[in-house]
């Protein structure tokens, strides 16, 4: 039984070496990473009903077609949370803790715009394991979203 037991503990450890991100003594200023979604009618549609947020802006085109953008826009949550896409799956990936976040909308993103987020190291805080990091959400390379995160990133050793 107790044979058994280590085994399942090296496999379950493996297991999840694998799935890990980067770890901080991995990262350095400059690196990025980026995802790109095409919104979609079911994607504002999802949003608003996990969310919460049912603003006709988002969901009745009558209403909106009389609004400054003459149309349907996007959640700017919904293109933001694509910034944690990245963070979260890519870089620094999995096992970082997203602290802190500030945005900038700039333009809107309607069903149909690609939205493409990166984010890209600026600063490394060694003594917090920190990171900053620029996040930029854009749509045919002009820039929708803007802002700046804090990550957390574990090191090899095995504390943050």
């Amino acid at each position: 039984m107790e044979l058994e037991r280590a085994k399942e503990a090296i496999r379950v450890k493996e297991a999840n070496a694998m799935l890990h991100g980067f770890y901080f003594e991995d990262l350095k200023e400059g690196m990025r990473a980026a995802y790109a979604k095409t919104i979609t009618d079911a994607d504002v549609i999802t949003f608003a009903g996990i969310s919460g947020d049912t603003n006709p802006i988002h969901l009745n085109h009558e209403f909106a077609s009389e609004t400054m953008f003459e149309g349907q826009i996007a959640h700017g949550m919904l293109t933001a949370s694509f910034i944690s896409t990245v963070i979260g799956t890519k870089l620094p990936g999995p096992g970082c803790i997203y602290v802190s976040q500030n945005l900038r909308f700039k333009a809107p993103v309607k069903v149909g715009d690609t939205v493409t987020a990166t984010c890209t190291v600026t600063k490394m805080i060694p003594e917090k394991h920190m990171i900053e990091m620029e996040t930029v959400c854009s749509v045919g390379g002009k820039p929708v979203l803007s802002g700046e995160a804090t990550i957390m990133v574990p090191t090899k050793a095995g504390k943050t």
